[in-house]
């Protein structure tokens, strides 16, 4: 039995995160939302943890006269949820929050020593190096949670030696491809409800979406980069739309080792919990059988320029990635509120990353990832605003 505290209870992590305790049989200590209150009650009400907290102020007030007794209600915003990634009772954390929201909690986490299950990749992107380092001093496990982390994390497990850039010579990240991979024609046009129609996974609207402009790949090649101590050279995209290979990694001697598995997040979710035990989830058993045939095929980086322009972030270091990453939110909430165009998104980024000037390359210190980050967002709201009032 193992106390946890779920953060993005009612994302799709957080639901198959459920899942995978109820088959566990753990204690939910604590669970956190931003404002779904409807699923988040429920939820509360189902598992009664000790703790529960809400991001979102009037969501927070909404759900306060409907707290069951024995549950405490922690503040709203960043504060509760920093409040409940250290609770001294958690045995470890699932971090599920969207965007840098989950920042200053996957910080708390590190510093309260927590084994810490990460899905969310942002923080990694903005200063991954720095967190890494940080884990160390303070003897945290961070697990990636996302299936293709998670399965090179998996792959790299039978190395004695951590140096992993002496051992690897290629990393092969798959990516579905979005859901305008085979799209004809302009992408101007796209619709944020079709941009939220995925082809294999079921994820929020902000991931979704940085799948379908292939950010996804550029924002988890640099969070890989960042974990694994690796050139982003040596990490090659590979657009596999069957999901059953979730990543490979090629070592110096030429072998490949790829962990495959039916695509349903239930399992590197449980893998992340359990870590390093493995133990019987409820995912159905692959069948090669039906599978027939693996596909791959290089990306396009002209169509999607997302990609480039993650891969460049990540050559340059510094602070470029955090840039890249606050421009993309909010170049992604812009379009999703109908405010900009598909299209605007990578357009957004550019401009905002190439009025980033530095020359330190150095990892940034936690703080200035945030300055970085409050920067980079004010800059690519402006940037944002002139596109739309050009088109009028």
């Amino acid at each position: 039995m193992k106390n946890i505290c779920i953060l993005g209870s009612t994302g799709s992590i957080g639901r198959n995160a459920l899942k995978a305790v109820d088959n566990l049989g753990w204690k939910v200590l604590g669970l956190a939302a931003n404002s779904n209150i409807g699923e988040f009650r429920a939820q509360v009400r189902a598992y009664r943890p000790k703790y529960a907290a809400v991001f979102d102020y009037k969501a927070s007030a909404e759900l306060k006269g409907s707290i069951p007794r024995g549950t405490r209600l922690l503040p709203p915003g960043v504060e509760g949820l920093i409040e409940l990634a250290s609770l001294k009772e958690a045995d470890l954390v699932l971090n599920a929050v969207s965007g840098s929201v989950g920042f200053a909690p996957l910080v708390a986490s590190i510093r309260a020593s927590k084994h810490i299950a990460l899905a969310n990749k942002e923080p990694m992107v903005m200063a991954g190096e720095t967190l890494i380092s940080e884990a160390v001093r303070w003897q945290a496990k961070i697990i990636p949670v996302d299936s293709e982390p998670s399965a090179i994390f998996q792959c790299l497990e039978g190395l004695k030696d951590r140096n992993y850039d002496a051992a690897v010579s290629r990393i092969f990240l798959t990516a579905s491809g979005g859901a305008f991979y085979r799209h004809k024609g302009s992408l101007a046009a796209v619709t944020p409800a079709k941009a939220l129609k995925h082809p294999t996974w079921n994820m929020g609207p902000k991931i979704t979406v940085d799948s379908a402009t292939l950010m996804n790949k550029g924002l988890e090649a640099i969070e890989i980069k960042n974990f694994f101590s690796l050139p982003i050279s040596k990490i090659q995209v590979l657009i596999h739309p069957q999901s059953v290979m979730h990543s490979a990694v090629e070592f110096k001697d030429g072998s490949v080792l790829a962990q495959m598995s039916e695509p349903d997040m239930r399992l590197p979710i449980q893998y992340a919990l359990t870590y390093p035990e493995r133990v019987k989830s409820l995912v159905k058993p692959l069948n090669l059988f039906k599978v027939k045939s693996l596909d791959f095929n290089e990306p396009d980086f002209r169509r999607f320029p997302c990609l480039a322009l993650a891969y460049e972030a990540g050559r340059l270091g510094g602070g470029y990635p955090a840039v890249l990453n606050a421009a993309n939110e909010v170049a992604v909430d812009r379009f999703l509120k109908g405010a900009a165009l598909f299209t605007d998104i990578p357009v957004i980024v550019e401009k905002t990353v190439s009025r980033h000037h530095s020359r330190d390359r150095r990892p940034p210190t936690l703080a200035d990832a945030v300055e970085i980050d409050q920067w980079a967002r004010t800059k690519a709201a402006e940037i944002a605003a002139h596109l739309k009032k050009k088109r009028k």
